[in-house]
């Protein structure tokens, strides 16, 4: 693992070009959230070629609607995805092999949704919150397979540092032929470390299939420095998340959680032999504690996890595959109690789903349930579904475009 500590021979070897915010106002208005105040951002995709998502905002969405006709801010660029933190409003633009935008916007004393700053970054595959930073990760999935790790300074929103890690050492190929390498799902700090789960996948003809579809691994690297520490494995589900989806989860105690979909594949078809399930790393260790496992497909009848959002106190929403032992279907909800063990399926949705919003959600004040957007053939909706009981109850209509995130901050 390489550390490049010098920030210029940084900006000119991975194109970051920082700009200044765009206008005097940008600089003047505080996002400090200083009045207690809540501003909801609905992203809405109009599906329009070469239109991006539309920024909309709003301080209530628990009734009502909204529209993108004549209202919201267009972002420049499509394929876009989201992060907030240090109540700032992230918009990641996926280059597609080439440089993308990173916009910054907060609120206005008023209020107001604005843009902060622009600069452009490698595309990046993982993003997450850590201290204050956002770490960013460009992950190969093909050709050359060093990854490179970006910290940006989220409050500032500027580069700081940078390291490189070749995956192939990951998983330990003797041969330097071989094309086969990890490839990391998403990065979660856990204590004062951060945790990197990976799947093992050929990187070459079958891209994402791999030999490796009944284990799980997680490189564990140090904060600030992100020096790789040690690969903790076990071997009763498949790996954690999935390509842009977050796998692992820290609580409230300390303790994470790893949710396992055991959707590997070889030539598209799923080679996991091991059911998709829940595992544990108790607070302070390095391992996986083998006393936990929570057989999540046994509970819910054959089906496997999609993706997961943390609700607190471990209860969690997942989105389920529809068709049971399979990769496929229409997404069914429903919520999953991971100190109990307890799995139940969401209620008071609409009858079809075209599809939902995953690591984008959030939680209610209260920490009670999780708030995300729906999307259906009759239209599109934000849904509050409660942690305990699992009811949904339907917001706020979004009519326009399909919701593609829900996030919050303070003014």
């Amino acid at each position: 693992m390489k550390t490049i500590s010098k920030l210029p021979l940084l900006l000119a070897a991975f194109a970051f070009t920082f700009t200044s915010c765009e206008s005097s106002d940008d600089k003047n208005e505080g996002t400090s959230g200083e009045t207690g105040k809540s501003k909801y951002i609905v992203t809405v995709s109009t599906g329009a070629t070469g239109v991006a998502d539309y920024l909309l905002t709003a301080d209530d969405i628990s009734k009502g609607s909204i529209t993108t006709a004549g209202n919201g801010l267009e972002q420049d660029g499509t394929y876009r995805y989201y992060l907030s933190t240090q109540n700032k409003f992230f918009s990641f633009l996926y280059g597609q092999g080439n440089p993308g935008a990173v916009t910054t916007y907060g609120l206005t004393a008023n209020g107001d949704l604005t843009k902060t700053s622009n600069f452009q970054a490698e595309t990046v595959q993982v993003f997450a919150p850590v201290n204050k930073d956002i770490l960013m990760v460009k992950v190969p999935r093909s050709g050359a397979s060093i990854s490179y790790m970006y910290k940006v300074d989220a409050e500032q929103s500027i580069l700081t540092g940078t390291v490189s890690q070749d995956t192939r050492l990951l998983i330990g190929n003797k041969n330097p032929d071989l094309a086969e390498r990890a490839h990391f799902t998403w990065a979660t700090q856990v204590g004062d470390k951060v945790f990197m789960p990976y799947m093992k996948i050929n990187g070459a003809g079958d891209t994402f299939g791999t030999r490796h579809p009944d284990s799980t691994w997680v490189a564990v690297y140090s904060y600030p420095d992100l020096k790789l520490e040690k690969v903790i494995k076990d071997d009763r589900t498949s790996y954690l998340g999935a390509y842009f989806i977050n796998g692992l989860f820290q609580d409230e105690k300390g303790d994470a959680y790893g949710f396992s979909g055991a959707i590997a594949t070889s030539n598209s078809v799923v080679t996991s032999t091991k059911p998709s399930a829940v595992i544990k790393i108790n607070k302070g260790t390095t391992e996986f504690d083998k006393s936990y496992f929570f057989n999540v497909q046994e509970k819910s009848g054959g089906y496997k996890i999609s993706s997961t959002s943390y609700i607190s106190n471990g209860k969690f929403l997942l989105l389920m595959y529809g068709t049971p032992g399979t990769n496929a279907g229409a997404v069914k909800l429903a919520v999953a109690d991971v100190y109990n063990q307890t799995f139940k399926w969401v209620t008071g949705m609409p009858a079809i789903l075209t599809n939902a919003t995953t690591r984008y959600n959030i939680t209610t004040e209260d920490g009670n349930s999780a708030v995300l957007g729906v999307n259906t053939p009759d239209g599109n909706w934000i849904y509050t579904i409660n942690g305990t009981s699992g009811a949904a109850t339907q917001g706020m209509k979004v009519e326009g475009g399909q919701i593609t995130a829900i996030q919050k901050l303070k003014y």
